[in-house]
């Protein structure tokens, strides 16, 4: 051994020493691991869980740790390697060599671990209301199972068993994790009495409930499964504290689906009302009967400090990572009613970042479309910035394609706008075109506020934003909504060339489709006016075939009306009761004379008169009738050798039939 070596230097001897020491020592601790163990051991009251093998080899971690720092310890002192190898040497053998002797009194792990276990139950059993925890929790193992669930009849009678030992227990309960999820359950299949029983009884620690981790999920449960009286008990209790749970981080939580899912209008308001500032926290009728803008008229000095109460609310929800909040929504809708002057750009500022977590729900849209039309030219670009990687959430979302509508109608960039969005949306376009939410911007690109596709409600909104955008907006609307919609017309044209069949296929595509030949320009451009004309030309060789087949796309609905449409050369006007012509190549008659040379060569007349086609054949003759009365003879005669045929579908009710013959019998 290189601590006997007399030419080795005399250093490492009392290193070795103190090694050997050091495992004399560690010996003993091990020896009474188990004593020292029990005493040092400290679990709170709120832990219910059992401690896992990991968490118990923590104190023999601990002692190879010491060993490890006094090993260190001695290298470090000597500052050699030569003493770190000799350092290394078996620590089970003494200074000589010989075997160190084992301790017969020593504990395995494994039987330090048992012990330990057993002394953790012993001390969960001498806890307030010990033996009845644990007594309701292997009731509630057999109440929870689900593969099979337990009839009725055992459920209920384990749900009295655990009530007659947790009833008086119950505040003893809730706080703990798994005791919590025993409340819970017994919540969620009790009477209506025994639920109003335990809220009354918790009546007093509902908002320790709602900052509890684990007391959160049952006041939750109580707010569910609990009656009208119940949730207005919780609701009364915690009026006053709304303000503060709103910046705690599990209270937020309990706060939230209070306001969204079990609130009454009423209550809503009064909870919105509590944000306003002390008074209305304190006093219920506060503000009853007023909205904010009422409130703040009263004074200058009242608005001011009822915007400074809201905005330091929802700052700090803000800052806690709360933004998506229903509840914050609508604490930022009473804001943007009343803010002003620096006000507004210092709000834009907090959420330009986060625009995306507002537009899901009505209060946060309100509250993005009236930041973007009070927003400068600048601050407009940072949310852009911001919604661009959110761009297909927020055109398919309710209320977010509103949000799109009201940038396309206040952004005077109108080149971001077209560019940021059409990249986003390339590759779903011919999904979006026949969305029910999506295709609403698209839409309003292509003909304003229709009232055929925005309801009176909507369209006053956006008129509004479009009021207030008129301060910070220089573009003319119809100018700025052109600019967007030349952008966007070759995506449309594109996707829709691409995707012909899928976007047909569906009603609210092939309504798109009209809108979008109607509408779309393509004068200007000859590129455009090329993807228009081969968009014709698809939409004609799409109906060819056997249109007697089921699956035939002239037997969905629009697809005639499309047909119809582009044979008139114009949509029907329900208000001037007549067709508005117009001025679109490639439609009209030269799209009649086009789909009739396609059904003519297909010897498929007889077909399209048996089908819901017969509509297309009329328009078709009703077309040429004006415009081309050449053509009109030649049709007219082929229709007069197949009379009998049309007489034939129209006695099997074919209404498009009955009309065509009346036409012919002129």
């Amino acid at each position: 051994m290189g601590i006997t070596n007399k030419n080795k230097r005399s250093a490492p001897e009392p290193a070795a020493s103190k090694k050997a020491k050091t495992n004399a020592k560690q010996a003993k601790k091990v020896e009474s691991e188990s004593e020292a163990d029990s005493e040092d051991l400290d679990i709170s009251d709120s832990e219910d869980l059992d401690i896992s093998d990991d968490e118990l080899d923590t104190p023999t971690a601990d002692s190879d740790d010491d060993l490890d720092e006094l090993d260190n310890t001695s290298v470090t002192q000597n500052g050699k390697d030569e003493e770190n190898s000799d350092l290394s040497a078996d620590e089970d053998q003494t200074e000589s060599g010989e075997a160190k002797p084992v301790d017969p009194n020593k504990k395995s792990s494994k039987e330090a671990h048992a012990e330990q276990r057993k002394m953790l139950s012993e001390r969960k059993m001498q806890r307030k209301a010990g033996v009845e925890v644990q007594q309701v929790k292997l009731l509630w193992e057999k109440l929870r199972i689900r593969k099979p669930t337990p009839p009725k009849e055992v459920r209920d009678k384990l749900c009295d068993e655990i009530w007659e030992l947790a009833s008086e227990v119950i505040k003893d309960l809730v706080m703990k994790h798994d005791a919590s999820r025993v409340v819970q359950t017994l919540v969620k299949y009790s009477s209506k009495e025994r639920r109003d029983t335990i809220v009354a009884s918790l009546r007093g620690n509902f908002y320790e409930l709602a900052t509890s981790a684990y007391g959160k999920y049952l006041l939750i449960k109580l707010l569910h499964y609990g009656s009208k009286e119940s949730r207005e008990m919780i609701l009364d209790e915690l009026h006053g504290k709304l303000r503060r749970l709103m910046r705690h981080r599990e209270g937020a939580y309990v706060v939230e689906d209070l306001y969204t899912l079990y609130a009454t209008v009423e209550q809503k308001h009064q909870m919105i009302r509590e944000f306003w500032g002390s008074e209305y926290a304190l006093f219920k009728e506060a503000g009853q009967d007023k909205d904010i803008i009422a409130v703040c008229a009263e004074s200058t000095e009242k608005r001011t400090l009822i915007a400074k109460n809201l905005v330091g609310t929802i700052s700090a929800s803000v800052e806690k990572g709360s933004t998506g909040f229903q509840i914050l929504h609508a604490a930022m809708r009473e804001y943007v009613q009343i803010f002003e002057g620096k006000e507004v750009s210092e709000f834009i500022e907090l959420l330009a970042e986060q625009f995306a977590e507002l537009v899901h729900t009505p209060e946060g849209c309100e509250v993005a479309c009236t930041l973007i039309a009070r927003a400068n030219a600048k601050e407009r670009k940072t949310i852009i910035r911001s919604l661009k990687s959110h761009a297909l959430k927020l055109i398919k979302n309710e209320h977010g394609n509103m949000v799109l509508t009201v940038l396309m109608m206040c952004v005077d960039d109108t080149v971001l706008v077209g560019k940021t969005f059409t990249a986003e949306f390339a590759e779903e376009m011919h999904n979006l075109v026949k969305d029910k939410f999506s295709r609403r911007p698209f839409l309003y690109l292509l003909n304003g506020l229709d009232p055929r596709f925005f309801s009176p409600t909507a369209k006053k909104d956006l008129l509004k934003y479009q009021e207030i955008s008129l301060e910070t907006s220089k573009k003319p609307q119809n100018q700025r909504r052109g600019e967007v919609l030349k952008i966007f017309t070759p995506a449309f044209l594109d996707a829709i060339n691409e995707h012909l069949v899928d976007v047909l296929a569906e009603n609210m595509g092939a309504q798109f489709i009209t809108e979008l030949v109607l509408k779309a320009p393509a004068d200007e451009d000859p590129e455009v006016a090329m993807k228009k004309s081969s968009l014709l030309e698809n939409i004609i060789g799409l109906f060819r075939g056997d249109v007697l087949e089921e699956f035939h796309i002239i037997n969905k609905p629009f697809s005639t009306r499309l047909l119809k449409t582009l044979i008139q050369g114009g949509a029907w006007n329900n208000a001037t009761k007549q067709i508005e012509v117009s001025e679109v190549a490639g439609i009209g008659a030269e799209f009649a004379t086009a789909l009739l040379e396609s059904i003519e060569g297909q010897h498929k007349v007889v077909p399209w008169l048996q089908s819901p086609g017969s509509f297309v054949i009329v328009s078709i003759y009703e077309s040429l009738e004006k415009n081309d009365k050449k053509k009109f003879k030649e049709f007219s005669k082929t229709l007069q050798k197949v009379k009998k045929e049309i007489q034939e579908a129209a006695m099997d009710d074919n209404k498009g039939a009955k009309l065509l013959l009346t036409l012919l019998e002129k």
